[in-house]
């Protein structure tokens, strides 16, 4: 039994920060990639950055330079640090993660980015 939980979501003010999180509980042995993804309304879910056990990151083009993806494998937690927030960024972000070759998905945090 694995399971992902998303937090840090919330609404903030275009050009502002937000710190989500994503902590994996459970049947642990060990973690693979470990990602957000994002969904708006009327859109398909996109990945926003990826990060794999060994430290390795990958970003989409629309958040390089913005956001940046961490891990903390002592505490299965994996972090996306948000800055300078725009409108468009405003969906809900997904947690997922690959735990012993299968793939896990958090229940999402909604991120709105509203003046």
């Amino acid at each position: 039994q694995v399971q992902l939980v998303e937090s840090g979501g919330g609404l903030v003010q275009p050009g502002g920060s937000l710190r989500l999180s994503c902590a994996a509980s459970g049947s642990i042995f060990s973690i693979g990639p470990m990602g957000w993804y994002r969904q708006a309304p009327g859109k398909q879910r996109e990945l926003v950055a990826a990060a794999t056990s060994g430290g390795s990151t990958k970003y989409a083009d629309f958040v390089k330079g913005r956001f940046t993806i961490s891990r903390d494998n002592t505490k299965n937690t994996v972090y996306l640090q948000m800055n300078s927030l725009k409108p468009e960024d405003t969906a809900v972000y997904y947690c997922n993660a690959e735990i012993r070759s299968f793939g896990y998905w958090g229940q999402g945090t909604q991120v709105t980015v509203s003046s």
